[in-house]
C-alpha cells in the first residue's frame, strides 16, 4: 500500500530496465483521479463516476483502461475532444431504438446513459438498440454490458475506434481495436458471464502497460513499421500496427464492428474521409425473461458454469474457468492488497497532481485516449 508520497516509489529506472509496481488503495486512487479531472473542469458528480470506471477496470485487471489513460484524458480536454461539463442526452427514440449524443462528454458518462436507456427500451419492448454518436473513448464495454446483465438482460456491446490494427495479410493500419462484449446473468449473488475483448490481438493499452514496465510482449501481436513481427511493444508508437487476433476470424469480425459501430453510429469508418475521430458505439440488450423465466435461466446458467468448472484438467492445467470469474478474483485480490500500478504511471499521477493543470502529455504518435 501507499500511502500517496512520492517516497513510495522508486525513483525512474534506467531505460531497458522492467519498472516497479506500487499498489495503491482503491479508494485512494479513485479519489486522486477524481480530484485531477475535477481540477480540469469536470464537475464533481461526473468526475467521479469517470474516476470510478477507470478504477474498477485496474481493480479486475485490466490496467489498459484503468488510471493510465488520465494524462490523454486531461490533454483532450485542453485540445477541446472532451468538453469537461457536457452531459449526453437522448437525441432520438423511435420503437426499440434510441440514439445517444453524447455531446463531445467524456464516453463513460455517453456509455452510462445508453445503457439507462437501453434498460428502459427494454422493460418497454422486451428488447433494444441504442447507439451513441459524437462519443469520446468508452474505456471498458465489459463493464457497461455486466451491468446490463445484472438487470436481467442479455446484453451485447462493441464499438470502432482510430486506426490502429492491419487487416489479415496488411501491414498498415485500416482497423480499430474494435471490441466486443457480451454478458449473460449468473445464479443471484453471482458476477455475470462476461466476455470482453479487443479483435485486436492485443488491446493497445495493454502495450503501453507492457512498455511502462519495460516488458516484450509475445509474437504475434504487432508488426513494425517495416511489417516485420515485434515483441516490442515501442514498436507500435513508432509507427507500427497491430494484429487481428486469431487471423482471418479477428480481421472478419473486426470489419463486422467497423461497419456497424462506425455507420449506425454516425461515427464513419476510422480509416475513410469523414471519420470524426470518436467511438462508434453500440448496444443491444433483450430481456430474458421474454422468452424463458429469468430464475430458470439463472438457474440453468450457474449448472452449465458448474458442468465447465468440473472438466477434467488437461496437462498444464490447475483449473477451469468461466468468463468474468478471473476479473471478479482480481477485483477481490486488489481491493485486499490494493490495486497494481506501474511506478511510472503512478509517479505521472503524482506529478499532475502537484503540478495540476490538464493534460500535459498525449499517447506517443498521437494516439487520442
Amino acid at each position: 500500500m501507499t500511502d500517496g508520497s512520492a517516497q513510495d516509489v522508486p525513483p525512474d529506472p534506467a531505460p531497458g530496465v522492467p519498472d516497479g509496481e506500487t499498489r495503491v488503495d482503491a479508494a485512494e486512487l479513485t479519489g486522486l483521479a477524481a480530484a485531477l479531472l475535477a481540477a480540469a473542469g469536470v464537475p464533481a458528480e461526473p468526475a467521479r463516476a469517470v474516476a470510478a470506471s477507470l478504477v474498477e477496470a485496474d481493480l479486475v485487471g485490466h490496467g489498459s483502461h484503468g488510471v493510465r489513460r488520465l494524462p490523454a484524458y486531461l490533454a483532450a480536454i485542453a485540445d477541446g475532444v472532451i468538453d469537461p461539463a457536457a452531459a449526453p442526452v437522448v437525441a432520438a427514440r423511435r420503437a426499440a431504438t434510441a440514439v445517444i449524443d453524447g455531446r463531445r462528454a467524456f464516453g463513460q458518462l455517453a456509455a452510462r446513459r445508453a445503457a439507462d436507456e437501453l434498460t428502459s427500451l427494454c422493460e418497454e419492448f422486451a428488447a433494444g438498440v441504442v447507439t451513441v454518436r459524437d462519443c469520446n473513448h468508452v474505456g471498458r464495454l465489459g463493464e457497461y454490458a455486466a451491468g446490463l446483465a445484472e438487470r436481467g438482460l442479455v446484453a451485447i456491446a462493441l464499438s470502432n475506434a482510430d486506426p490502429t490494427v492491419a487487416p489479415h495479410g496488411g501491414r498498415e493500419r485500416r482497423l480499430g481495436t474494435n471490441p466486443l462484449a457480451w454478458a449473460l446473468p449468473r445464479a443471484a449473488g453471482r458476477p455475470p458471464v462476461v466476455m470482453d475483448w479487443a479483435t485486436a490481438a492485443v488491446a493497445e493499452g495493454k502495450l503501453g502497460v507492457a512498455r511502462a514496465r519495460g516488458q516484450s510482449v509475445p509474437p504475434g501481436l504487432l508488426l513494425d513499421a517495416a511489417g516485420a513481427g515485434s515483441t516490442d511493444p515501442a514498436d507500435f508508437y513508432r509507427g507500427g500496427a497491430l494484429l487481428p487476433f486469431g487471423g482471418h476470424k479477428g480481421y472478419g469480425l473486426s470489419v463486422v464492428i467497423e461497419i456497424a459501430g462506425g455507420l449506425l453510429s454516425g461515427a464513419g469508418i476510422s480509416s475513410l474521409p469523414g471519420y470524426g475521430g470518436r467511438f462508434g458505439t453500440v448496444m443491444i440488450g433483450v430481456r430474458v425473461d421474454a422468452f424463458v423465466p429469468l430464475d430458470t435461466f439463472r438457474t440453468e446458467t450457474e449448472s452449465f458454469c458448474a458442468e465447465l468448472a468440473g472438466t477434467p484438467l488437461a496437462e498444464g492445467h490447475r483449473e477451469v474457468l468461466v468468463p468474468g470469474e478471473p476479473e471478479e478474483r482480481a477485483r477481490a485480490r486488489h481491493l485486499a492488497h490494493g490495486v497494481p500500478l506501474p511506478s511510472g504511471t503512478w509517479r505521472r499521477l503524482l506529478a499532475l497532481r502537484d503540478e495540476p493543470g490538464p493534460g500535459q502529455a498525449r499517447e506517443p504518435g498521437g494516439r487520442r485516449p
